[in-house]
């Protein structure tokens, strides 16, 4: 009796729910790009944020916009602190050294205090270092300190009067954690150590870092990008890779090579970049998490509206190959020896995006009539398999010129977002597209269509969940057309909770741990990216878009019959019913929904983002039956050892390709993702 009652509910259920069917015949391959990551220093997240270096203002690093300075540095016991271009100074890029003098007796000194704060982490070994040049005999001690004096880790330096630059290095381990990130670390000698002036420069102190890599990057914050499994990573991406005005420029010769060689750069966020997160830094950023480079390069543009003249695009142009040389050239090449001689091979690089939303500020004439054709034209002359992307989608009409990718950018409010789910349909897959930025970033209000412009418009401090939902709406969207794209990336990725210029965000941090969080937006491409449909399955649906958005498809390494459901605005739960063909009864599926508060953000350190899984079988005619959440974001996967008596789907050469139109690198070209020269 209890078997037929469940199995009315489950037929009532059936009739009043959301159906569809997803065939075996037809469909498309996807991108095997679809989730990834952008990053450009703002928010302080590179320079007090990725970049692991945790002494702020360590070179004294400046320009005529951003004036070097002592700031971050603070005297102790009666010292005095100035700035001194010395005849002899460390390097050529760091002319600039902080002088030390004391009328005072017993300990003197002086402090940094991090970048708004040090972490201080029981078991971590920081490695520091230091260089000096003047008189100074005897022990310096350096000290991991709290703001009330609580010393957690120290080591002696014994340093000797030099009228050359030395170099000092020293480690420690605490071998308690601080409760917070209000430490200073704190330079201290005896005053009758000094044997007259003393000046310092490059101070330098890092904690363990991702792989333990020299001059790495910060371990929580790679491992939260690890997290969401991404594909590409575009960078440096952004403002940043323009400039504000000439001469600055990101120009990649001053990014390599030891750290004292880099001038460093005004970053065009409001604060000086030491460039010690530099061109190796990102490749290795993009090795370390497995992902492919799409490499931006300066496109003769800069923020205060100046476009390049033609007769002097040529410069900017050779820059960008002198780079690509760099980084692909084998050790017989000018650039290629180069790196060789840094200790690095050849890396891939198989997309190319030329400059940074050109057709704002009054770039995208230019942009169209010389600048990007001289940019495409002489890459693709010696990089034929390099995609190269415009950096706005309509360059020439419609589409990107040539057969060009192009970039789409895309900042919204969730009302407006949440229809988009077709935008896409209609472009075309001769133009993949690149969704190198996106985000929710104002709360729906009035009768709002898109958010507003202008300095002080309002936007929410973090991403919000039904912000987070309708952004999963677009996100199928481009999955559904995922032949005809490249894939997406949340931007800005980072917010440092200490300053910032740009909200919301994808992860937000300051310098201690436990204030890492995972916004709800993480959460959703977690789930989406975490599972990925190799070829869409066409749909039958009788039904209107919304409040239910669905795609489904299959992946062709693990067998996997998938659909992903996002469920938005919507007055109560809703129940599913959907089948695969030729999936049977009895198979079992896999679901996995997340949910939360509506219009809740994830609080500093936590989360409030619930994760369900549950397992789903199929009814006698091969039905699942299930039900969401209203505002939710589900992916339902059938793995292939539960398929049921199900299709063979060993030889799908019959679906329509992803247009591949390089080689993206691979020894063979081909048309699709599957390297079967047709695509799966």
């Amino acid at each position: 009796m209890l078997s037929q009652v469940l199995s009315a509910s489950a037929l009532v259920a059936a009739a009043q729910a959301v159906t569809f069917r997803v065939g075996s015949t037809g469909g498309n391959a996807t991108s095997p790009y679809q989730y990834g990551l952008m990053f450009e220093d703002i928010n302080n997240s590179g320079d007090g944020g990725v970049y692991a270096e945790l002494i702020q203002n360590r070179a004294f690093q400046g320009n005529d916009i951003y004036p070097r300075t002592t700031a971050y540095w603070n005297p102790l016991g009666g010292a005095s602190l100035a700035l001194k271009n010395l005849s002899t100074p460390l390097s050529a890029a760091l002319p600039t050294s902080m002088q030390v003098t004391t009328n005072g007796t017993g300990t003197t000194g002086f402090s940094n205090v991090g970048f708004w704060g040090f972490p201080v982490v029981a078991g971590w070994e920081y490695k520091g270092s230091f260089y000096v040049e003047g008189g100074l005999d005897g022990n310096l001690t350096v000290c991991l300190t709290s703001n009330d004096n609580v010393a957690y880790a120290e080591a002696s330096v014994e340093v000797s009067s030099s009228s050359s630059w030395t170099q000092y290095n020293y480690t420690f381990s605490p071998t308690v954690s601080a409760p917070n990130s209000n430490n200073t670390l704190n330079f201290t000698f005896a005053a009758s150590d000094l044997t007259g002036a003393v000046n310092f420069n490059l101070l330098s102190l890092f904690p363990p870092t991702y792989n333990n890599r020299p001059n790495g990057l910060r371990v929580d914050l790679m491992e939260a990008m690890g997290g969401l499994k991404p594909s590409f990573f575009r960078a440096p991406g952004g403002n940043n890779v323009e400039g504000l005005r000439e001469p600055y420029w990101w120009n990649w010769t001053q990014t390599v090579g030891p750290v004292v060689d880099r001038p460093g750069f005004p970053g065009t966020w409001g604060y000086e970049n030491t460039d010690g997160l530099g061109l190796i830094e990102y490749m290795l950023w993009a090795q370390d998490l497995n992902m492919d480079i799409s490499l931006s390069v300066h496109a003769g543009y800069f923020l205060n509206g100046y476009s390049v003249p033609e007769s002097e695009i040529g410069i900017y142009v050779q820059a960008a190959l002198d780079e690509l040389e760099f980084l692909t050239g084998d050790a017989s090449t000018t650039w290629g020896a180069y790196r060789e001689s840094l200790g690095y091979g050849p890396f891939v690089v198989n997309f190319v995006e030329v400059g940074n939303e050109d057709s704002l500020g009054g770039g995208g004439p230019t942009y169209a009539a010389y600048r990007f054709p001289a940019f495409y034209n002489a890459i693709s002359a010696k990089y034929p398999d390099i995609t190269i992307i415009t950096s706005y989608y309509d360059v020439d009409g419609a589409t990107p010129p040539y057969n060009a990718s192009g970039d789409f950018h895309e900042y919204a409010i969730p009302r407006q977002m949440s229809n988009q789910f077709t935008y896409f349909d209609n472009y075309s897959s001769a133009h993949p597209i690149l969704i190198g930025e996106y985000a929710i970033i104002e709360y729906d209000t009035g009768n709002k269509t898109g958010p507003e412009w202008y300095s002080g418009a309002p936007r929410a401090y973090f991403p919000f969940w039904y912000g987070s939902v309708s952004e999963a709406v677009f996100l199928l969207g481009a999955e559904r057309n995922s032949d005809k794209m490249i894939g997406a990336a949340y931007a800005p990725g980072f917010q440092n909770l200490n300053k910032w210029e740009w909200i919301p965000d994808l992860i937000e941090f300051d310098a201690y741990p436990g204030h890492t969080t995972m916004s709800t937006s993480w959460h959703v491409i977690q789930l989406l990216s975490g599972t990925r449909i190799s070829e869409n399955l066409p749909i039958t649906y009788d039904g209107v878009w919304g409040p239910a958005f669905f795609v489904a498809g299959r992946n062709a390494v693990t067998g996997s019959h998938i659909a992903k459901i996002a469920v938005y605005n919507a007055t109560a739960p809703m129940d599913f019913d959907m089948s695969f063909d030729g999936v049977g009864p009895g198979a079992v599926a896999n679901l996995t929904y997340i949910v939360a508060p509506m219009n809740a953000s994830n609080p500093i350190g936590g989360n409030v983002v619930e994760t369900h899984t549950s397992m789903v079988r199929a009814m006698h005619n091969g039905s699942f039956i299930f039900e969401l959440p209203e505002y939710s974001v589900a992916v339902l996967e059938i793995g292939a050892a539960y398929a049921g008596p199900g299709h063979n789907y060993g030889n799908p050469n019959y679906r329509r390709g992803w247009k591949g139109f390089k080689s993206w690198g691979k020894k063979n070209s081909h048309e699709g993702w599957g390297g079967n020269g047709v695509g799966w």
